[in-house]
């Protein structure tokens, strides 16, 4: 890729958009998921929602790794940061999820809390190194994207002998989801799926052809832009029309068949699959999580706060995030989505973050007095 704007093409677009249209059957209901919460951004940031035919129904997907982390998890960093006065360091979206009693991260902070803000994993780990008479936790979550980043930072600890960092690892995998998206009781009947293209990127587009393979799903790994999405939708829509259920890789510009292997092996130093972990909305999943290996104990938070012991706790029972990181619901079906959940008051995680399925409808479709154009997608 030279330039952002050759994905942005507004000719290029609807081109791409009359040829979806003359390719969608009438009389045929088409359920596409953009299994990535970033798709739903873009999907909604540029208007192409409004531009595809009635037909053709995206559906988001649990992508979304701050949407997805359950209460109980939240709940612990609160705990770490109020009793164990630790300097509980995580990225700004974690800091405003709701957690229970009201509470989250940034309450926290403002009960005398040491709760930090920070842009990348690195930025904790050097808070420890210039702050060596305080314990640093860094409430690390993601999917494969931002694991391998967490798997340095964990070995330039153990390479430094810092004594006063440690990680309360909240890290979990795409697979597992995306199977439990197909498998589970309440599961949508899906046309086909849009894949992730930050995690591809590092697990490569290989490891989801058990997935088409077995549940006979056809699968497009997309990259962001306007172009890459509906060159993607086209994708989708020809591999259902034809019957076909392959992985094919839209975004080869970053993505390839076995992704990026120093990551990976980062990953598996550092990183074990855990038995089960909970995630929002879709319950405890069998080796959907990490931890941290054994030999790097001295580094998870889990072993060094013995008492930090995990709880369940049910959602807010107005919130509807869950069935809408089920692709059941969409955010406008939750009767307090843009009156009482909005991003300055959220009451749920989906209208927290910045890859939330609430918090792109709310930023871009429903409360939107203009809605993009192709000359809009071409200008931003």
């Amino acid at each position: 890729m030279k330039y952002v704007d050759e994905f942005r093409d507004g000719v290029l677009a609807r081109n791409l958009a009359e040829s979806i249209t003359q390719q969608a059957q009438t009389g045929r209901t088409y359920r596409f998921m953009e299994f990535c919460g970033g798709h739903t951004h873009a999907l909604s940031r540029y208007g192409l929602l409004d531009i595809l035919p009635a037909n053709i129904r995206m559906i988001h997907g649990p992508g979304c790794p701050v949407c997805v982390l359950p209460i109980g998890r939240v709940d612990l960093a609160i705990r770490l940061a109020l009793t164990h006065d630790v300097i509980l360091c995580s990225y700004g979206d974690c800091l405003r999820v709701p957690a229970s009693d009201q509470m989250s991260l940034l309450k926290a902070k403002a009960r005398g809390a040491d709760v930090r803000m920070i842009y990348s994993a690195l930025d904790a780990l050097n808070i420890a190194i210039n702050i060596p008479e305080r314990q640093v936790v860094f409430f690390s979550i993601g999917f494969e994207t931002t694991t391998p980043p967490t798997a340095s930072i964990i070995l330039q600890a153990r390479a430094a002998g810092l004594k006063n960092f440690s990680v309360l690892c909240n890290h979990v995998l795409t697979l597992p989801a995306m199977k439990a998206m197909l498998t589970q009781p309440s599961a949508l009947p899906l046309d086909g799926i849009v894949g992730p293209a930050h995690v591809s990127t590092v697990i490569g587009s290989q490891p989801y052809q058990a997935i088409a393979t077995r549940f006979k799903m056809p699968i497009v790994i997309s990259g962001f832009e306007p172009l890459d999405l509906l060159q993607g939708i086209l994708m989708l829509l020809r591999q259902a029309n034809e019957g076909r259920a392959e992985v094919e890789n839209e975004f080869t510009r970053a993505v390839t068949p076995t992704g990026n292997r120093k990551a990976q092996m980062l990953v598996e130093e550092v990183f074990e699959v855990r038995d089960t972990f909970e995630w929002r909305g879709l319950g405890s999943l069998s080796a959907s999580g990490l931890q941290i290996r054994p030999n790097f104990r001295d580094f998870d938070a889990e072993v060094r706060y013995p008492d930090l012991v995990y709880s369940s706790v049910p959602d807010h029972k107005a919130c509807e995030c869950g069935a809408i990181l089920r692709g059941e619901k969409r955010p406008q079906d939750c009767k307090i989505f843009g009156t009482v959940c909005t991003p300055d008051n959220p009451i749920g995680s989906c209208m927290v973050s910045s890859e939330g399925a609430c918090a792109a409808h709310y930023t871009y479709g429903r409360f939107s007095e203009i809605k993009p154009s192709f000359e809009l997608i071409a200008a931003s």
